[in-house]
């Protein structure tokens, strides 16, 4: 089969080899799908530039774990009526070497779920990491129909989904966006409103588009750089719901302040989400593809062969939204 993958850590353009390689067979409990996309997110970028140094010891790796095709073959104890079934994969370079950056992918079925008729393989793609990610930021806590909540680079990966989740949910959704393109993008995803988060008043731009009332959750992918605003516009006993820190990875938490206000504050990385979560957002995904409810922001694709430029598009922090390869 034709592949992409790494042999050791370093720049994209320097370690991403695409050449032929033996196609997996599925093992028991497995399913053998052929790919037809494969999503690329900054986690599978960081992996590859050493973020896990023992990833390698095992050999290779065949980088990416989000993906779509359809089901070739199946191992001993799954129905082989799945055989030709579209789906979505997810986790499948997760605590394993060999991901979806190929023709085919062999894992367990319990990662491969259906993927409605109406929906393209390059939608399925973008769901594994971003769209069950967003999932777990609004509904982690419950219900949200009738809350107002903000979410921060509404107009990426995870933002864009996350304000579809939101707003369909029955919540006023303030999203935050520093370009008329992107603003837009969020207005149609369902947002309420759209602040600059770029702007030297955030905090109350937040408040006024919230009728100068406290937001009950925050939603957020820079968590130590935007804390303080959290601080001056979460009402007490209010959740942040985060999912990054990049450019502040270490930050200082006011105990007291936080302690005062009874803040939730929850750390969310899809792979350690209970597996109950997980079900629950597959099962959502699902509906809302099937009812034609759910859209990726994809902003990029790219043939197999050009992998290391998706790699280093994405590095260079500027595109809002999914990248995806095409394998065929």
């Amino acid at each position: 089969m034709r592949a992409a993958w790494f042999e050791k850590f370093g720049a994209a353009a320097d370690v991403l080899v695409v050449d032929e390689l033996d196609t997996p067979v599925a093992g028991p409990g497995e399913v053998l799908v052929r790919l037809h996309n494969s999503g690329v997110n900054p986690s599978d970028v960081k992996k590859r530039a050493g973020s896990f140094p023992n990833l390698l010891d095992g050999g290779l790796v065949i980088p990416n774990s989000d993906g779509a095709g359809i089901i070739a073959a199946v191992g001993k104890a799954v129905d082989t009526s799945r055989i030709g079934e579209r789906v979505w994969v997810y986790q499948a370079q997760f605590a394993r070497r060999l991901g979806t950056a190929a023709e085919y992918v062999a894992l367990d079925s319990s990662r491969v779920a259906p993927l409605p008729d109406n929906a393209g393989f390059d939608v399925g793609a973008c769901l594994g990491i971003p769209a069950m990610t967003a999932h777990r930021c609004v509904f982690a806590d419950g219900d949200v129909s009738g809350q107002s909540i903000v979410v921060t680079g509404a107009a990426g990966r995870v933002g864009y989904y996350a304000v579809q989740w939101a707003s369909q949910a029955g919540a006023t959704v303030i999203a935050t966006a520093s370009n008329t393109e992107d603003a837009a993008a969020c207005k149609a995803a369902g947002a309420a409103h759209v602040v600059n988060h770029r702007s030297d008043s955030f905090a109350g731009d937040i408040l006024a588009a919230n009728g100068g009332v406290r937001v009950d959750r925050a939603i957020d992918l820079e968590f130590g750089a935007n804390l303080a605003t959290w601080i001056a516009v979460v009402a007490t006993s209010g959740t942040i719901a985060t999912y990054g820190s990049v450019a502040v990875p270490e930050p200082t938490l006011p105990f007291f302040q936080l302690m005062y206000m009874d803040m939730n504050i929850r750390f969310i990385i899809v792979y350690a989400m209970p597996e109950a979560a997980k079900q629950h957002a597959i099962a959502d995904i699902h509906t809302a593809l099937a009812n034609d409810a759910l859209h990726p922001r994809i902003a990029a694709t790219f043939p197999l062969q050009d992998i290391a430029a998706a790699n280093e598009l994405i590095e260079k922090g500027t595109i809002r939204g999914a990248v995806i390869l095409n394998i065929e």
